[in-house]
């Protein structure tokens, strides 16, 4: 059966409208069915000629259909949360480059295929950088893969389980960008650790990494729980590298404590409408 089975052949069969939504919905132009009109009075309207006209048209169906694939590779991405750069309070951790981390956000290290590691200790933000350059990636054309480290490895030992390991390790190759959030908050077994050395070794100079981790690398070795895989990985995640240091305070505590001091100092205005408070004790007074 034919794509334009069931539809009148001719011009002279159908309205122009049916035909040309039709023919549009065929072409996959849905931008330009639901624009066309409007934007045809428009330029009407301004004394546009037929070409600009059209070239209005197919801009607003490009710029329309980019932001479709946008949204498409982020929802494949998996991100937890969507979470980008710009709301993103640099000046919490001193110790990270925000210079680093803004040039890195152009992307240019997955064309040329380096890995990121963001090392701290927790609620410094790590997460929050890891999705803000993944969402970054995605906004650039890249295909991203977000998981956890622990998922991570709960998901290559199932697949080993029911025989579609080999199919699972070539989407994680074929991932332009893939993030390893939180290695290290969790000790893996020796298998585990194994098919997560794989998953790096499979990776190395063929697509790029991002891994956040609350462990120095001499420590690592207490995760995956072998000194000579922690040593074989990690000559493979370091070769071509951008660390991230982002120590400090907590980032999470922080705005949690300034949440709550808000909070406090917002009380007693509150309270003005319907009570009184007695400056010395604190105290509600009867009104």
């Amino acid at each position: 059966m034919s794509a334009t089975d069931g539809m009148p052949h001719g011009t002279n069969q159908g309205t122009p409208q049916i035909l040309l939504a039709h023919h549009l919905k065929q072409l996959r132009l849905p931008t330009v069915l639901r624009e066309y009109d409007k934007v045809a009075r428009e330029c009407a309207r301004d004394g546009v000629d037929h070409p600009r006209y059209l070239l209005r048209l197919l801009e607003l169906e490009l710029i329309d259909r980019e932001r479709r694939l946008v949204e498409r590779r982020i929802r494949q991405a998996r991100f937890p949360t969507t979470k980008s750069l710009d709301s993103f309070v640099f000046t919490a951790i001193p110790s990270l480059n925000k210079m680093l981390v803004l040039e890195l956000a152009r992307c240019e290290y997955i064309l040329g295929r380096e890995n990121i590691i963001a090392l701290g200790n927790s609620g410094t933000g790590k997460s929050h950088v890891a999705l803000g350059l993944g969402l970054a990636a995605c906004q650039r054309g890249f295909s991203v893969v977000f998981t956890t480290a622990a998922q991570l490895v709960h998901q290559l030992m199932e697949a080993r389980d029911e025989k579609r390991l080999l199919r699972l390790q070539r989407e994680l190759q074929a991932a332009r960008l893939l993030i390893i959030d939180e290695l290290g908050y969790v000790p893996l077994s020796p298998t585990g650790a194994e098919l997560l050395f794989e998953v790096f070794s499979q990776r190395y100079e063929h697509g790029s990494t991002i891994v956040t981790s609350n462990l120095p690398f001499e420590e690592w070795t207490a995760v995956l729980g072998s000194e000579r895989l922690t040593g074989a990985l990690l000559d493979r995640l370091t070769h071509h590298v951008h660390i991230l240091a982002m120590n400090g305070e907590s980032y999470r505590l922080a705005q949690s404590t300034a949440r709550q001091r808000h909070s406090t100092k917002a009380a007693p205005a509150e309270a003005v409408a319907g009570e009184q408070i007695d400056p010395d004790t604190g105290e509600t007074l009867p009104v």
